[in-house]
């Protein structure tokens, strides 16, 4: 095992609740000062900058010096990559003793804390991950467009044909490297969300259709006002009738 990476001291790092809870605000992207994050975390100035400094030094975080003000971002967007799996990993493993709650989309725990745009709508991989999915995912069962059969996700003929109407083709997506279609856990919603080829499909669609944007450096995707009209719309029943 000479050559086995070692995570040993990121998990150290993040082990820590107030460091992880820092960690949380920074996943979106966005750049923080120590005192916010000291605030959000529930330290004192003095241990946030002492927990800040072992982040950086750890190669988690950067420092970003504007004038007098120092401000704090995760180092890559790998790093708010492994902390979301970790987050997904856990949820995947908590002890699941009452199976027919978490059918019905409710969990026994509180979700992770996050900054709100990260929780609305965020890359998960590469699909959409955060309340937009969850509810898209919602929807495309309850019209048919999907079958969730255990473990199994599968596309209907019904939405085989609705989605090549929006130039998504199920035939040419099983030709990828990847499931055609299958349900993610979503750490925040605590109710999974579209994963696979189809999913991936979906959010280039979105992207290239204007109703998504990713800035820079983050993984929180930006809904516009006209993506936010259109993918509540999306497979919604009613639409669909007054469509025939």
């Amino acid at each position: 095992m000479e050559h086995a990476p070692c995570i040993s001291q990121i998990a150290t790092l993040l082990a820590d609740p107030k460091r992880s809870a820092m960690m949380w605000a920074l996943m979106d992207g966005t750049a923080r000062q120590a005192d916010e994050l000291a605030l959000l975390a529930g330290l004192s100035p003095s241990s946030a900058n002492a927990h800040l400094g072992r982040l950086c030094s750890g190669g988690l975080l950067k420092v970003e010096t504007r004038g007098r003000k120092r401000f704090f971002r995760l180092a890559a967007p790998e790093i708010g990559a492994a902390v979301e799996a970790l987050a997904s990993a856990t949820l995947a493993s908590t002890p699941r003793q009452v199976p027919e709650v978490l059918k019905r989309g409710l969990m026994p725990t509180k979700a992770p804390t996050a900054p709100a745009s990260l929780m609305r709508a965020r890359l998960c991989d590469d699909h959409l991950g955060g309340l937009l999915a969850a509810d898209l995912y919602q929807r495309l069962l309850d019209s048919g467009w999907l079958e969730q059969c255990e473990q199994r996700v599968i596309v209907t003929h019904k939405g085989s044909n609705e989605f090549a109407g929006r130039g998504l083709f199920i035939q040419a997506l099983a030709h990828r490297n990847a499931r055609i279609a299958c349900a993610c856990p979503d750490w925040s919603e605590r109710r999974p969300h579209l994963g696979g080829a189809l999913g991936a499909g979906l959010l280039q669609l979105f992207m290239q259709s204007g109703w998504l944007s990713l800035p820079n450096d983050s993984r929180a995707l930006q809904v516009t006002a006209l993506g936010q009209q259109e993918i509540h719309r999306f497979a919604r029943q009613e639409d669909l009738e007054m469509a025939l």
